[in-house]
């Protein structure tokens, strides 16, 4: 069982950054893949970004990519999403989650999910 919870989330304004936090409890935080979603009022939850237990391997949407940057701390139990160059359209509840494949890319890949955190960039 692994639990998640996400902070870092806040009003910016467009062009400004944020950067997420997900702390995980459970011993075995470094065995599962991690990701990044979000879902904006009226859309469905979409993938952001993903990483593999070791780092080595990262993945992003096309919407984010060369702005947004996720690492992890398996030390820490967290994973982070940096984000720069935020636009209106970023807003929207981030949410971390935990998958035992080696990555993800959609939400039915995902065994556990943190309770999201609001992030609203102002034009």
């Amino acid at each position: 069982q692994v639990q998640l919870v996400e902070s870092g989330g806040g009003l910016v304004q467009a062009g400004g950054s944020l950067r997420l936090s997900c702390a995980a409890s459970g011993r075995t935080f470094s065995s599962y893949a991690m990701g990044w979603f979000r879902q904006a009022p009226g859309k469905e939850r979409e993938f952001v970004a993903t990483i593999r237990w070791s780092g080595a391997t990262i993945y992003y949407a096309d919407s984010v990519k060369g702005r947004f940057t996720i690492s992890r701390d398996n030390a820490k139990n967290t994973v982070y999403l940096q984000m720069n160059s935020l636009k209106h359209e970023d807003t929207a509840v981030y949410y971390c989650a935990a998958t035992h494949k080696s990555t993800g890319w959609i939400t039915p890949e995902y065994d556990y999910w943190g309770q999201g955190t609001q992030v609203t960039v102002s034009s």
